[in-house]
């Protein structure tokens, strides 16, 4: 809440003090004249889509947030921990743009309209006489408005002057990038969302000349000082007689702000030039592994590749599409030799990568790793108590989790902090739990030969299921689950969460519960709900706090 509070009016400070500074200042003094309001509205927006475009990159330096995540001391805790809504906050900052763009737009139009109606004004006032005002003076600049024929209208003007044709491109550019990032969108048809979003190099393009020969200008510092405007816009219809004090004021454009590209060359030069230079280096397959429900399972090897459980890396394969990079939870442990990735078929790109690999008697196709980057999921081990919460294919990021677990009981790892891990998979299918049985089974089991049974608890509920194998269930009375083999019973339906969390916080009433998610928004929402709701009002006792996956 309170973060809310701070961005909302550190939003509300700069909009505010832009538009004021534009209101009063008087170097905009003849400029008001002709667009009133207008012009601190346009500006004011303005200043604030400079200061969004600053932002809007930063979230996306993923290699930065790894470094801050992993290697700063002061990021360990709080900060650590905003690092994993970086997503969150690229969407919100995106959203802001989008409204001062709105607002910008519309006070351009006004402006130009303006514009227009004051050059054909013929009533001599200080506003039709500065609209007057010719672009073809031999000293100085004393123009002020960009149309000087009443023969241009507002839509010729637009398309033909620089501002005005970069904003249009910009703002097309802008739509697209937005429409093409709504979740569904992205969830079905990644390829157009992947392609669409970097129209962004456009963007960055349009936006950074789009000040170039600008419609809003305002009087120069020396022109101030040589005629005051509150006290020579008294005198204007003096200012070419010889005799008078008060000249006839020089203008000059705005400024472009070019420390906006500073995200810029960070993001471009640090960020994508890193990642060019991991993808080149040579990854090999060695291991292939097809599962039941369309799983695709990588183990691959790489030079230099040093990884954290719950990481992610992005994944390219040329013979599909050398433009496409896809992004894959680390399912292997970091005690062991390789890293691994499991790939559904969830869209064109899957089906064709997995149909690739089906091909037995062609080559193994190749393939391009950028990564390991830094999520939420790292801090499982911070935690004395560890909910896992895993959603269909979400339940990848806790595979190396509990790979890494049964690592350290077989090596006695006395620095583990962690106390007790739940783990709740949410499946639709039975077939989804095939690929994960052998992972389940040897934490399980080494946990029975330690005689720490209860240090995992694993709560797998079945979503879609049919009579058959409800009725099958409740007749045999096995030591292991008829579904999947794991001493664990299988549930059918989903989590009363509130049962859960109660559960938890009663068995556990002076922990630290971090609960980590990988799955949709509305569990999230229903997890954050009860992750404050059974928190307790005293820090000293047992306190949840939601992670989600991100990325």
């Amino acid at each position: 809440m309170i973060g809310k509070a701070t961005w909302l009016g550190l939003n509300v400070f700069l909009f505010v003090h832009a538009f004021l500074s534009y209101e009063k200042a008087d170097k905009y003094y003849y400029t008001r004249e002709i667009l009133r309001s207008a012009l601190a509205w346009a500006r004011a927006s303005a200043r604030c889509l400079n200061f969004y475009f600053m932002l809007i990159l930063l979230p996306m330096c993923r290699n930065l947030l790894s470094f801050l995540r992993g290697s700063c001391s002061f990021c360990r805790h709080t900060l650590r921990k905003q690092l994993g809504h970086n997503l969150t906050f690229h969407k919100l900052v995106a959203y802001m743009i989008c409204l001062h763009t709105a607002i910008h737009i519309i006070a351009h139009l006004f402006n130009f309209e303006r514009y227009s109606s004051r050059l054909l004004a013929t009533d001599g006032s200080l506003a039709s006489v500065l609209s007057s005002l010719s672009h073809q003076e031999k000293e100085g600049v004393s123009w002020l408005n960009p149309i000087q024929s009443p023969n241009k209208t507002v839509m010729y003007v637009t398309f033909t002057s620089i501002p005005g044709l970069t904003g249009v491109i910009i703002t097309i550019a802008l739509v697209l990038m937005v429409t093409s990032a709504m979740e569904f969108i992205r969830r079905s048809y990644f390829e157009v969302f992947w392609y669409t979003h970097h129209i962004f190099i456009i963007y960055v393009t349009g936006l950074g000349i789009h000040s170039i020969g600008g419609i809003v200008w305002g009087q120069t510092e020396e022109s101030m000082k040589e005629s005051p405007p509150h006290i020579c816009a008294e005198s204007f219809e003096k200012w070419d007689d010889h005799n008078s004090q008060c000249k006839r004021p020089q203008f000059e454009g705005h400024p472009a702000e070019k420390w906006i590209l500073a995200p810029v060359v960070l993001y471009t030069i640090f960020e994508r030039i890193l990642r060019f230079y991991r993808s080149q280096q040579q990854v090999v397959i060695t291991k292939v592994v097809m599962y039941p429900s369309k799983v695709l399972e990588l183990q691959m090897n790489k030079h230099g590749f040093s990884m954290e459980v719950g990481q992610y890396i992005f994944v390219n394969c040329p013979s599909i599409s050398y433009l496409e990079w896809h992004p894959f939870t680390l399912t292997a442990a970091l005690e062991e030799d390789f890293f691994s990735i499991h790939i559904r078929a969830v869209g064109d790109w899957t089906e064709n990568l997995i149909r690739v690999f089906e091909q037995q008697h062609s080559p193994v196709p190749r393939i391009q790793v950028d990564g390991p980057f830094g999520t939420v999921s790292e801090d499982v081990f911070q935690y004395e108590v560890a909910v896992l919460v895993g959603a269909g294919t979400g339940v990848t990021p806790f595979a190396s989790i509990l790979k890494s677990i049964w690592y350290k009981f077989r090596r006695a790892d006395h620095n583990l902090k962690t106390q007790m891990i739940y783990f709740y998979w949410i499946c639709r299918e039975t077939g989804a739990f095939a690929w994960f049985n052998d992972l389940l089974a040897s934490p399980e089991q080494e946990m029975e030969n330690l005689g720490k049974v209860g240090f995992l608890n694993y709560r797998l509920f079945l979503t879609g299921w049919d009579s058959n194998i409800v009725g099958h269930a409740a007749f045999v009375n096995k030591a292991t689950d008829i579904l999947t083999g794991l001493k664990h019973k299988t549930f059918f339906g989903r989590p009363i969460w509130d049962n859960e969390f109660c559960t938890i916080a009663t068995t556990h009433p002076k922990s630290v519960v971090g609960v980590f998610l990988g799955g949709p928004q509305a569990l999230a929402k229903s997890l954050r709900k009860c992750c404050h709701q059974y928190s307790s009002l005293d820090p000293r006792k047992v306190q949840f706090y939601l992670n989600k996956e991100n990325f």
